[in-house]
């Protein structure tokens, strides 16, 4: 099997700069959060969470109004 990469560079503007940082910002946000979740139910709980679930907690942390999730709004 033969692997290719791809290296791409860009120029970004620095309004697409700041929006980048902005977006990467509320991923990784997001991202912790998600991870937290799982951890804690792993370690307290026993129990494994899966991507179904996952996407179901997600779809309910955008429904609420915390002031930790107003970037990502």
């Amino acid at each position: 099997m033969v692997e290719k990469a791809y290296k791409f560079r860009f120029y970004p503007t620095s309004q697409q700069e700041s929006l980048l940082r902005r977006t990467l910002g509320c991923v990784r946000l997001v991202y912790n959060f998600a991870l937290a979740a799982r951890t804690q139910a792993c370690y307290e709980h026993q129990e494994r969470i899966a991507y179904k679930q996952t996407s179901a907690m997600l779809t309910n942390w955008k429904k609420q109004e915390d002031e930790r999730f107003s970037l990502v709004k």
